[in-house]
């Protein structure tokens, strides 16, 4: 990769289109074959609302146990679908906890020479990091079993935000409020009849600022926290000076970390010097939690670890959608954007894609 991976310009992918066949690979938890009916909702949904042909690499669909045992495996299976010419794009089947162990097992190498769409969230934070240390810019949204197999079929949000993000190649532009409503309601999937049962929809007030005025610009870099824990001071982890001038995308699971851990995490942040060389921060509604206290609470946090860093001025947008709350947008790792402070919005500056070819 070079000593000084971090300055090269990050390579587009080619825009996905109908008919282009894509990976599925399961990076951490093997949860296509523990809930089959699940995952065979998102793959058919996939298939039909986009046009794309599913391809389940060798180890997706493989026992959760025997996958827990085989990092190694999990790593293979993401060498060979960015090695085939043949493959446009690839999709995480479903988070977990602990796609850190790739890391080992990854050829940065393959994935910086055969640039595609990759795309998913969560536990999949590790992989974003290692395509931006391979020089790829990749796409923090849905995954086959957690966007696509939503209960009775992707929301319309989080359908139009993919679609802008990886298959068309103009800007991707204002990331709008989600005006349907958000939802975290618990459907177990383990009753194959939740698949069709709609989950109740929280009315959504849009994003609001926390602090700051006027308008930054920075690069977009993060994920989801507790994933970002574990990438610290990895081979992964970018230099201090890939930071600067960074917008960071920040966003807690559906485990619901107390606020005292967010501001121990982010007190790490302004150790490292992080967090003092940033334009701006995104919060993305938390996972878990319909209480809106849970909510304040975690903002509290956030604004207490800048306030620590005498940070009290930089611009911090809250209640995002993207991550562990469904519709979500899909974001894509290191391009540019812009916080606009007075109207609470995030644009997007660049497309996600660039002309599909051939």
């Amino acid at each position: 990769m070079g000593d000084r991976w971090w300055q090269r310009p990050l390579v587009k992918p080619q825009a996905l289109q109908p008919g282009d066949r894509v990976a599925i690979v399961s990076t951490s938890w093997g949860g296509p074959a523990v809930f089959p009916h699940r995952y065979e909702a998102g793959k058919r949904y996939l298939a039909e609302a986009f046009g794309l042909i599913p391809v389940e690499m060798p180890h997706a669909l493989r026992d959760a146990e025997w996958l827990d045992r085989n990092p190694q495996a999990r790593a293979e299976d993401i060498n060979t679908a960015f090695a085939d010419s043949s493959i446009r794009g690839v999709i995480v089947s479903i988070g977990g906890d602990d796609a850190i162990r790739l890391i080992p097992h990854i050829d940065l190498d393959v994935i910086a020479r055969n640039p595609k769409v990759f795309l998913g969230y969560s536990d999949p934070t590790v992989l974003h990091f290692g395509c931006l240390k391979a020089g790829l810019c990749s796409f923090y949204g849905p995954t086959i079993m957690a966007g696509f197999a939503e209960n009775g079929g992707m929301h319309a949000y989080a359908e139009n935000a993919l679609y802008k993000a990886v298959f068309e190649t103009t800007p991707i532009g204002e990331i709008g409020p989600n005006r349907e409503g958000w939802t975290v309601e618990h459907l177990p999937w383990k009753d194959p009849e939740n698949q069709n049962r709609l989950r109740k929809l929280t009315p959504s007030t849009g994003p609001r600022t926390l602090q700051g005025t006027g308008t930054v610009q920075g690069h977009l870099i993060g994920g989801c926290a507790e994933v970002l824990e574990m990438l610290k001071g990895s081979d992964w982890w970018p230099p201090l000076e890939y930071w600067d001038g960074a917008i960071l995308l920040y966003e807690t699971s559906e485990e619901a970390p107390p606020a005292a851990q967010v501001l121990r995490w982010l007190r790490n942040f302004a150790a490292q010097g992080i967090l003092h060389r940033l334009s701006g921060i995104v919060l993305g509604r938390p996972g878990g939690q319909t209480d809106g206290a849970y909510r304040r609470e975690q903002e509290r946090a956030v604004l207490r670890a800048l306030d620590e860093s005498g940070l009290q001025h930089l611009p911090v947008l809250a209640e995002l959608d993207f991550g562990h709350t469904d519709p979500i947008a899909t974001l894509p790792f290191g391009a540019m954007a812009v916080i606009d402070s007075r109207r609470a919005r995030l644009t997007i500056l660049d497309a996600g894609v660039t002309n599909a070819v051939g």
